[in-house]
């Protein structure tokens, strides 16, 4: 089950401030988040196209978690830089090669 903040983005197609366009409430009574409050210029969306979403959400949430596991990966920008002054382009653009192929991304 994806984040509904992430249905929502994806509806909007584009960013959602959810502290002013966009205000979620979750009661705690097993129902989960709902929209409070709508404040964008398109129309809020159903239920059922937010469910219609769950895919495109699941594979956008994935590829968020790889990204930040990439990053890591990598390193500091610095410590790139450093390693491409000691052994080499070649070396570290295999490194990377072999992050993104340990690491891949879903396709939508």
């Amino acid at each position: 089950m994806t984040n509904l903040s992430t249905k929502i983005k994806l509806y909007a197609n584009q960013e959602v401030d959810f502290l002013n366009d966009v205000i979620l409430q979750d009661d705690s009574n097993g129902q989960g988040a709902y929209i409070k409050e709508w404040n964008l210029d398109i129309a809020k969306p159903t239920q059922e196209q937010l469910d219609a979403l769950e895919t495109q959400a699941q594979t956008y949430e994935n590829n968020q978690q790889v990204i930040a596991n990439r990053k890591k990966l990598y390193g500091t920008w610095e410590s790139q830089l450093e390693e491409i002054y000691d052994n080499g382009i070649d070396s570290w653009k295999a490194r990377i090669l072999q992050i993104k192929t340990d690491n891949p991304k879903e396709t939508e």
